[in-house]
């Protein structure tokens, strides 16, 4: 039984300041606002995915709204033993101060949080998956390497990729064509001018034991051949002022308003006919946010209501709409890929990637920060853009560095996934629909030069000895809630130095990793926890728990440790 002791309160002052507001808004609803009292030595971690470096969230203010690249999924674990989820989508924000936590929604009708307490973050971490949702089992194949790219601008082009991939005996699970494949945004089909057999083209990859994942957008052109229709039965967001344009990238463009259920079955049933029933049975939903051309929060409204009370919801309904579809025609085992999501997400199937980043160490460094902020508020299944999204010459030496430091620690992400917009780019190959927008340079494992395909491809094969250990983690989750990849206090509670590692982290409870995140480096100092011995991944040298450790960490090696009698071949072949 635990003992008793408080873990939250209400902010108590005797300068009238009340620790709960509802105020009234004219026309109707209320500005909310829930304070409560702050422990100035707590930590705290979640609340989803923010481009900063801190894993520990205490101190920080937060934006509950989404953007490209970042995702509020609004659930802290505390280091006093207790979580806490503001179940509120409107847009506001959030302040982890010393003297007291502020939560603030813009726009909403009601004051919603719940909170569970648990004696190791382990049992927190259950109990909020009990309460909103667990991720379906991921299929084998995810578990493997995926290729993409800003973007492969032809069938021809692409298979030919793929074609290389198994000539050079490589493991590749997934192949991926992004957007600006269609005539228009809103189609929701293949341009047959540079796709002119897609059943073909399905037809070969899956021969070749690999699944297409295509490109979604939510955006609809004023010139798509949906567009009058779903404005007519009101399947399209709205502006409460101005022009009704959201997004002008590429055209002048709508979203679809995913709350509405009318538009999602829609949607689905466009993308059914032109790719689904083609045999694509993994979707990358793009542009989840949803993103705008310009963030004016109170300048949309949705079916459920406007933008600033429940617009956080966009997201897990985007998933929704293609989750419900696929599950409707007897898939199991759904994921799709999606740049965004809030609390929930996870049992539609989404597979959350950190956006459009830069190909930086330093944005290297925001993400792996990320990446366990957002398995700590519940998304088990996270990916990066390898390398980085903006940029990258793959002649320029430091980036080659960058790629293949990227490349080794998304080894030892829930999933492996190389892409990015490279320079110099590409010629264009026309101006019109599916090649509408220009393309990036080759990035492939091979277009780096020799050296790095060499580690590329070392690294390329431990994933591949490294799936029935992820199938385990990936059942795990599936079952219990359980975070693929989890800062080192999940494991290791009771030890209080493993609470201030925010460089390392422990993919499933048996593989400890410490990224190299900048330029450079060649060693690096290890903390190894309490309550485990550990075996250097490379060496084979043992260490015991509680050790701070110096360790080499030359370019082909990322430091790595397993948990002593987990016996993993992990390193070496079998």
């Amino acid at each position: 039984m635990r003992n008793r002791k408080d873990l939250t309160a209400d902010y108590c002052s005797s300068l009238n300041i009340d620790a709960r507001e509802h105020r009234p808004i004219v026309g109707g609803d209320y500005e909310i606002t829930a304070r409560f009292e702050s422990n100035p030595n707590e930590k705290i971690f979640g609340m989803g995915q923010y481009q900063q470096p801190y894993l520990d969230l205490k101190g920080s203010e937060l934006e509950l709204a989404h953007r490209n690249s970042q995702a509020s999924v609004p659930f802290a674990l505390s280091s006093l033993g207790y979580g806490f989820l503001w179940n509120n989508p409107a847009v506001g924000r959030v302040t982890f101060a010393k003297n007291m936590t502020t939560w603030y929604a813009v726009s909403s009708k009601k004051l919603d949080y719940w909170i569970t307490a648990g004696d190791t973050p382990a049992e927190i971490e259950q109990a909020y998956a009990n309460a909103v949702g667990k991720v379906p089992m991921m299929p084998e194949y995810a578990m493997g390497f995926w290729q993409c790219k800003l973007r492969y601008q032809t069938q021809d082009e692409l298979l030919e990729v793929a074609r290389e991939y198994k000539k050079r005996g490589l493991p590749i699970s997934v192949i991926v064509i992004d957007y600006f494949h269609w005539p228009n945004q809103g189609d929701w089909r293949f341009d047959p001018v540079y796709w002119p057999d897609p059943d073909a083209m399905i037809r070969e990859l899956k021969e070749m034991g690999i699944e297409l994942m295509v490109s979604i957008w939510p955006t609809v052109d004023y010139r798509s051949e949906n567009f009058k229709e779903m404005e007519e039965k009101g399947y399209l967001i709205r502006s409460e002022r101005g022009v009704r344009v959201s997004m002008t990238y590429q055209g002048n463009t709508v979203h679809y308003d995913a709350t509405n259920p009318g538009a999602r079955e829609y949607v689905w049933e466009k993308a059914k006919k032109n790719y689904y029933d083609k045999g694509v049975r993994i979707f990358w939903l793009d542009e989840a946010e949803p993103e705008y051309t310009i963030y004016d929060f109170d300048n949309y409204r949705y079916y459920l209501g406007p933008n600033v009370q429940i617009g956080n919801l966009y997201p897990m309904m985007y998933a929704k709409t293609f989750f419900d579809g696929m599950k409707a025609e007897g898939q199991d085992n759904i994921i799709n890929l999606l740049r965004c999501a809030w609390a929930g997400s996870q049992r539609y199937g989404a597979l959350v990637w950190s956006g459009d980043i830069h190909s930086s160490f330093k944005s290297l460094r925001n993400q792996f920060a990320a990446g366990l902020n957002m398995a700590i508020a519940g998304i088990p299944w996270w990916t990066t853009d390898i390398g980085g999204f903006h940029g990258g010459d793959a002649n320029d030496p430091e980036f080659r560095e960058l790629l293949v430091r990227w490349f080794e620690y998304g080894a030892f992400c829930p999933v492996m996934r190389l892409h990015g917009d490279r320079v110099p780019k590409q010629p264009q190959l026309g101006t019109t629909g599916g090649c509408g927008c220009l393309s990036g340079a080759p990035n492939e494992v091979w277009s780096f030069g020799n050296d790095v395909y060499e580690i590329c491809k070392k690294y390329l094969f431990l994933r591949e000895r490294l799936k029935p250990y992820i199938a385990g983690l990936m059942q795990e989750a599936s079952e219990v809630g359980t975070p693929v990849m989890r800062p080192l206090f999940y494991d290791f509670p009771q030890d209080d130095k493993a609470w201030k590692i925010e460089d390392q982290y422990l993919f499933g409870s048996d593989i400890l990793v410490a990224p190299i995140m900048e330029n450079g480096q060649r060693t690096r100092s290890i903390y190894l926890p309490k309550g485990a011995d550990w075996i250097d991944g490379w060496s084979g040298t043992s260490y015991s728990g509680g050790s701070a450790i110096e360790i080499d960490a030359p370019l082909d090696q990322i430091p790595a440790f397993i948990r002593k009698g987990s016996n993993l071949p992990l390193f070496t072949a079998e």
